[in-house]
């Protein structure tokens, strides 16, 4: 796994722990950073997708909101809604390209929620790449 896909899944667990009431990022961040013996480009990442998601959170929730036809942001389980949030912050405000930030969370879908998550997933964040 590159360091950035590794920063991404590193992002969205923590992002998912956030929303269980964990209150430190950073704290999360670095245990893991110390377990899972991170380079300093992953921690730096993972620490601006986090940093930038929290920042614009309600503009994200909102775009979520809109696109989730059907599903209030609150019935979206916790980790796609840590994929999706990641996901839209990357596109939108670090303007990484739609088909790589798609193709990453699309695969964290698969790998920590289900088939049917990476559909949703890809729905949604497809959506977005149309006005990025």
């Amino acid at each position: 796994m590159g360091k950035r896909s590794t920063a991404r899944r590193l992002a969205m667990q923590i992002m998912f722990q956030l929303s269980m009431g964990q209150s430190d990022a950073e704290f999360l961040l670095e245990q893991s950073a110390q377990s899972e013996k991170l380079i300093a480009e992953t921690v730096n990442f993972a620490r601006e997708l986090i940093a930038g998601t929290r920042e614009h959170l309600p503009e994200i929730d909102k775009f979520i909101s809109e696109k989730s036809i059907g599903w209030s942001i609150e019935r979206i389980t916790g980790v796609d809604r840590a994929i999706l949030r990641l996901a839209i912050h990357e596109m939108r405000f670090l303007k990484t390209a739609p088909s790589i930030v798609i193709n990453e969370a699309v695969e964290l879908a698969k790998k920590f929620s289900t088939a049917e998550s990476a559909k949703f997933v890809n729905g949604i964040l497809g959506s977005l790449a149309d006005t990025v």
